[in-house]
């Protein structure tokens, strides 16, 4: 007894320190473990990410690995996760001129004059993704007197890799310019460097001259070395130009190469000013003077004709092809044009009235636009409009036909209107459209062999081809055949290049579901020369007919089966005399219902004679 209360003592203290513990743990406070568990996890996927990041973009090695950089030379990076417009930069020297090859490959070219020593080696994507191979390219001092110089030439690869920004040619829609008139301005900018230059933006400061619709900004995008840009800003000449000879255009470009460095260049434009009469003209020009004028504060009064639409009747234009081209012009001004002329491909007035001042002879000088490419069919490249008052709008077409000697890109094609307003005044209106032009394959698809009826559920061969009947080698994609209501076997196979005359056969087996005519349809896809993934297709048909089911009785058996014998009725009686027997070994099997009598051998009916002996049971008693 006094035992077991020792024991339930014992039992009752272990649970009251049990409980004391649990309390104490509970009302501890944690909020420096909370604070060093939050950032632990986080810099864990933190550092996941970044391996996983990098492991998709490695330079692995550069070939050659050591160089005596005398001249150019070029070199090859090999490692994983390049991609299209990634750079490569040598520590101390800067970005080079580089090429993709392929996601493992890329070629730069080390400009000639490099210092001797170690460079490592990086590459960036696009998306800003770097990875660097220490010491991965050594540069040798050359042998010889050729190693004082070298010293002396360590600045020049920055310079000659870094991209420059030049102006090749610019231009205004007048010869002359006129002080308070609108002008088209046309301007070619060049990268004269050696590295691609991105970001390009092109501003137009005020100053002479005031930047219209555009706001005075241009993205121009990306100018690859030796590549250029041409592009086109409406613009509005000052009423201070009057008594000027030379107005002032300034275009700041901003720009940066592929290591993020920011390069500005600003260019001064001169254009010549139109001079206007002197006081000592005669009294009759005192009045139109008078007349033309308007407030110097007031808004310009003319007119401004737009292409606001243009589309073509024909899906894609390929060389030799007619088409027709549907213009939408506008008056966007502030005025009426009158007796509005079209001009295709450029030109300009060669009389008529020019700022109100008649010139003699007059004319339309439609002959000197560029029409090797697109060439007027039917009629020439000069139209008459008629009027158009501002706000209003006018359809328009003409006939045009593609050179059969064009290659496929895309061609600007210049579009002048040459108008006046109702004070006689003169106008040209100088745009551009653009017009693609495609060179589709031209291709066979057919059986080569003749084909016959198929049966459904049965397979039947297909022996089709795919023929080259153009000019050129083209390079195709997957030729297959496909249908509906059938299933295949080897439709479909990668061709490849294929020569003017060549042919790639494709033997596919057919599985009709259903009878009747069967149109198959054959494709083969291609890459046009925009880059867009195209496909030309062709429809088949063929005749799929049921299986054959014979349904006629063989002659000689029922047409029916022969009913079953229905087992008799064993008495008690039976079964005791089945005993008996048995008992004295006679036969005391259960008797079978009676087989039908189909006769002798003799009793079937036979073509001919018969010169072998009939095998098998014979039936009868």
């Amino acid at each position: 007894m006094k035992q077991s209360r020792i024991q339930k003592l014992i039992l009752i203290l272990f649970l009251l320190l049990f409980i004391g513990g649990s309390l104490a743990s509970s009302l501890t406070p944690k909020p420096a473990a909370a604070q060093v568990d939050t950032p632990t996890a986080t810099n864990t996927a933190t550092a996941t990410s970044t391996a996983t990041t990098a492991a998709s973009l490695a330079v692995t090695a550069v070939q050659p690995n050591s160089v005596s950089n005398l001249v150019d030379t070029e070199l090859v990076i090999t490692g994983s996760g390049f991609a299209d417009g990634a750079a490569i930069v040598l520590s101390g020297i800067g970005g080079l001129n580089t090429t993709f090859v392929s996601a493992s490959l890329l070629r730069a070219s080390l400009p000639a004059g490099a210092a001797p020593g170690s460079y490592s080696v990086t590459v960036i994507n696009p998306n800003a993704a770097a990875a660097t191979l220490a010491n991965a390219l050594t540069v040798t001092a050359p042998a010889g007197p050729t190693k004082t110089p070298a010293p002396t030439n360590t600045p020049a690869p920055t310079a000659f890799v870094r991209p420059l920004l030049v102006v090749n040619s610019y231009g205004a829609s007048s010869a002359e310019i006129s002080p308070g008139e609108n002008l088209a301005f046309e301007m070619t900018i060049a990268n004269a460097g050696q590295s691609r230059a991105t970001n390009v933006v092109a501003t137009f400061i005020a100053g002479n001259f005031a930047a219209r619709d555009t706001g005075g900004v241009q993205a121009l995008g990306i100018i690859d070395p030796g590549g250029s840009v041409r592009f086109w800003q409406p613009l509005a000449a000052s009423r201070d130009l009057a008594g000027q000879s030379m107005g002032t255009l300034e275009v700041k470009v901003d720009y940066t190469d592929v290591n993020g460095t920011t390069y500005s260049e600003t260019f001064a434009l001169t254009f010549p000013v139109k001079r206007t009469a002197s006081g000592g003209a005669a009294p009759t020009a005192t009045p139109t003077a008078t007349a033309t004028a308007t407030p110097t504060s007031g808004p310009i009064l003319r007119p401004q004709l737009l292409v606001t639409g243009y589309e073509i009747d024909q899906e894609q234009l390929e060389p030799g092809m007619g088409f027709t081209l549907n213009l939408t012009v506008q008056n966007k001004g502030n005025a009426d044009a009158e007796r509005v002329t079209l001009i295709l491909g450029g030109g300009s007035t060669t009389g008529g009235t020019v700022d109100g001042t008649p010139v003699p002879g007059g004319g339309l000088d439609g002959a000197s636009g560029d029409f090797g490419e697109f060439a007027p069919v039917g009629a020439s490249n000069v139209q008459t409009l008629g009027d158009l008052d501002q706000d209003n709008s006018l359809e328009t077409s003409m006939a045009l036909i593609v050179n059969a000697a064009t290659e496929p890109g895309a061609y600007p094609v210049k579009v002048t209107f040459v108008y006046t307003d109702q004070r006689n005044n003169s106008y040209e209106d100088d745009q551009v459209i653009t017009l693609l032009v495609y060179k589709r394959p031209s291709v066979e698809m057919n059986f080569y062999t003749p084909v016959f009826d198929f049966f459904v559920g049965q397979p039947g061969s297909l022996p089709l081809q795919l023929v080259n009947s153009g000019k050129s080698s083209s390079v195709f994609g997957n030729f297959s055949v496909t249908a509906e209501g059938a299933t295949f076997e080897n439709n479909s196979f990668f061709v490849g290049t294929l020569d003017p005359g060549g042919f790639f056969p494709l033997d596919a087996v057919i599985y009709p579901e259903v009878g009747g005519p069967l149109d198959l349809v054959l494709s083969v896809n291609y890459t046009d020369d925009f880059n867009q993934a195209q496909v030309l297709t062709k429809t088949l048909t063929i005749n799929v007919i049921d299986a054959p089911i014979f349904e006629e009785p063989i002659e000689g058996f029922p047409e029916e089966p022969l009913p079953e014998a229905e087992p008799e009725t064993e008495t008690f009686g039976q079964k005791v005399w089945r005993f008996i027997l048995g008992l004295l070994g006679l036969s005391s099997g259960v008797p079978q219902p009676a087989q039908p009598d189909f006769g002798v051998p003799g009793d079937f009916p036979v073509d001919g004679p018969i010169d072998a002996p009939v095998e098998g049971p014979v039936f009868g008693p």
